[in-house]
């Protein structure tokens, strides 16, 4: 593989700008545009629900320092959306009318939030969580609200809760799973979270649907399938993130049943020289021996890393299992609260829960066996000495009793 003279990264977040950085990191000395539609430079998106949401910082966990980017050569070009790639051209156009060449392109685009598809769901005054600006707006807004609802109990949902019960306004969930994070983490442990949120006092309308968003010209309030309104100060939707893959689609790259862009281990697509990662990328995962996407902060991180490798021609597989974290209400300030890790991936409907700890007193370790009895997955909660063992019991896929987990010492497992 000849040596490239230009790389671009269509998609400044974290997966985008990892990959510019590491491409420096090994030495490249070529050209290297980072380009992103965000106005900012780039950040990480765990504190915009967190820290930032809460009040706790005003500003998120950028990628680089400020000056990183001018220092390390990387053109940077914030607040610039590629409009079209022509692969056969190495092409990427940009609405600023920039034509970019590359012997490289790697392809970043994330997330944006998915719609609410009811009458009003494009009224004025709804809220979103994806952005910094975002975040600042609905922290602003939760600082004088009395009456909260977020439609989504999933994670976003569910730390959005917490910070608005913290800034002392009333909160209702809406959802239709009968438990929020059900899908991800199984019954179980969505009544753990669920009981977590209503002592905090939550109000829950779990198993309803939405109707329609009301208000003649913003939103004021929620309408349940049911017929009950729901008034609102704020409104807040949380029912997950769509993959940015028009660009891709209408470039005639492959997209997966999973809405992501297909590539292979080494993150590589069809189209020569093109890759794809973090959000986007619907990734054949050697460990798990199917096509994985995963929207979290590590895979972003990780394979932005990871990739800066491939470009040149390694193509070593993408090997890290899913991680993600959350924190929801402060211990400081009264009552319980949960700090966790989940690494691996787990199917709750057919793996077997295994407990180690106190679920009721938010004191636990989690985990998940497939029918072979190997740990998929585990989440620690508020439980924080074991986190080397439970990588290596998820990564290397060990076969455990189930009382070995409740009752031994996990480093010496396997």
């Amino acid at each position: 593989m000849a040596e490239p003279r230009k790389i671009v990264v269509v998609g400044a977040g974290l997966a985008g700008a990892s990959a510019a950085a590491a491409v420096r990191e090994r030495g490249f000395s070529g050209d290297v545009l980072l380009l992103g539609s965000d106005p900012h430079r780039p950040y990480e998106l765990p504190p915009l629900s967190k820290g930032l949401l809460l009040g706790a910082t005003d500003e998120p966990d950028w990628v680089c320092d400020e000056g990183y980017y001018g220092e390390h050569d990387i053109r940077l070009s914030s607040g610039v959306t590629a409009t079209r790639l022509e692969l056969g051209a190495r092409l990427v156009l940009d609405d600023a009318g920039g034509e970019h060449r590359y012997d490289r392109l790697v392809l970043a685009t994330g997330s944006r939030p998915r719609p609410l598809d009811v009458p009003g769901g494009d009224l004025p005054g709804l809220f979103t969580l994806r952005t910094l600006d975002d975040a600042l707006a609905l922290r602003s807004a939760l600082t004088g609200a009395q009456r909260v609802v977020i439609v989504g109990a999933g994670w976003i949902g569910t730390e959005a809760a917490a910070a608005a019960r913290t800034h002392g306004a009333e909160v209702t969930v809406v959802a239709p799973e009968k438990l929020p994070l059900a899908n991800v983490l199984g019954d179980e442990i969505g009544e753990v979270v669920r009981n977590l949120h209503t002592e905090h006092g939550v109000q829950w309308r779990l198993g309803e649907g939405v109707a329609a968003i009301t208000g003649d010209t913003e939103a004021t309030g929620v309408r349940l399938t049911g017929g009950d309104e729901l008034p609102a100060d704020v409104v807040l939707i949380a029912v997950g993130a769509a993959p940015r893959v028009e660009l891709a689609h209408a470039a005639g790259l492959e997209i997966a049943d999973d809405g992501g862009i297909s590539v292979d281990a080494s993150l590589r697509t069809a189209a020569p020289d093109v890759y794809a990662i973090g959000d986007i990328a619907s990734h054949f995962h050697p460990r798990y021996g199917r096509r994985v996407r995963v929207e979290h902060w590590a895979t972003a991180r990780g394979q932005g890393k990871h990739v800066a490798g491939n470009l040149f021609g390694e193509h070593e597989p993408y090997l890290d299992s899913p991680y993600f974290f959350s924190d929801q209400y402060d211990p400081d300030r009264g009552g319980p609260a949960i700090g966790c890790e989940y690494r691996g991936l787990a199917d709750p409907g057919s793996d077997r829960l295994v407990v180690r700890g106190d679920l009721a007193a938010y004191d636990f370790t989690a985990f998940w066996l497939g029918r072979d009895g190997a740990v998929h997955a585990a989440l620690n909660v508020n439980q924080w000495d074991d986190g080397d063992a439970l990588q290596r019991l998820v990564d290397e896929r060990i076969t455990v009793t189930e009382d070995q987990l409740r009752n031994g010492v996990l480093a010496e497992l396997g």
